[in-house]
C-alpha cells in the first residue's frame, strides 16, 4: 500500500474527536498556567494584569468556540479519511499557537505587533477550520447532510474578514483590533443551530 493510498481509506471519526478534544484541553490548560498572580495582596493589584486577563478571556472564548463548532461539525460527519485527518491537524497546529500569541499580547500590554500577530493567528485558525469543513464535504459529497448543514458559512466568512482587517488596523489602533476580536466572539456566541436542525430533519421518523 503506497503512502498516498490513505487518502482513499474510510476511517472512524472517534479517534479524531478524542485526539482533538485532548489537544484543545491542553491548549486551554497552557493558557491559564501563563496567568501569574500579582505580587500585592489587594484587589487593586489585579489591575496591572488587565492586559493579560483580557487576552486570556478573548482566547479562552475563541478556543471554546472552535471546540464547540468542531464538535458539531464532527457530529454531522459519518467518517473521515486521510485528507480530513491532515486538515484537522492543520487546525490544531494553529490553535496550539494561540497560548503563545495570547501571552505575548498580554505581556506587551496590547502593543501593535503582538496584536497584529494575534489577529493573523486567528485568521489562520479560521482558514484552517474552513479547510476542514471543505475536506469533510469532499468526503461526504456536496449533496450530503453535512454539506447542507454547513451551507454558505456566512459566519465563517465574516470572521475571516474581521480577522484580516484586525491585522493592519492594529498599527492604527489596537483598541479597534481588539473590538473586532470581541465582535467575532459575540457573533459566534449566538447559537448556530444549522447542523442540529439539518441533522434532526434527516432523522427517520
Amino acid at each position: 500500500m503506497g503512502p498516498g493510498s490513505c487518502y482513499l481509506c474510510v476511517m472512524h471519526k472517534g479517534r479524531l474527536e478524542a485526539f482533538s478534544d485532548g489537544v484543545i484541553a491542553i491548549i486551554i490548560t497552557i493558557m491559564v498556567l501563563e496567568l501569574k498572580p500579582p505580587h500585592g495582596e489587594q484587589l487593586s493589584d489585579l489591575w496591572v494584569l488587565w492586559p493579560k486577563l483580557l487576552s486570556y478571556v478573548i482566547s479562552f472564548a475563541f478556543v471554546g468556540i472552535y471546540w464547540n463548532n468542531h464538535h458539531h461539525l464532527l457530529q454531522a460527519a459519518r467518517h473521515v479519511d486521510g485528507l480530513v485527518l491532515w486538515a484537522n491537524l492543520h487546525l490544531l497546529f494553529w490553535l496550539s499557537i494561540v497560548p503563545f500569541v495570547t501571552d505575548w499580547m498580554g505581556e506587551s500590554h496590547l502593543a501593535a505587533v503582538p496584536v497584529a500577530v494575534y489577529g493573523a493567528t486567528l485568521n489562520f485558525c479560521g482558514a484552517a477550520f474552513w479547510l476542514l469543513t471543505k475536506a469533510l464535504v469532499r468526503r461526504h459529497g456536496a449533496d450530503s447532510t453535512l454539506a447542507m448543514a454547513i451551507g454558505s458559512d456566512r459566519k465563517g466568512l465574516v470572521s475571516l474578514v474581521c480577522y484580516g482587517a484586525s491585522i493592519p488596523l492594529a498599527f492604527v489602533s489596537t483598541t479597534i483590533s481588539c473590538a473586532l476580536f470581541v465582535a467575532v466572539a459575540v457573533i459566534w456566541f449566538v447559537p448556530d443551530r444549522r447542523i442540529e436542525r439539518v441533522m434532526k430533519e434527516a432523522e427517520p421518523h
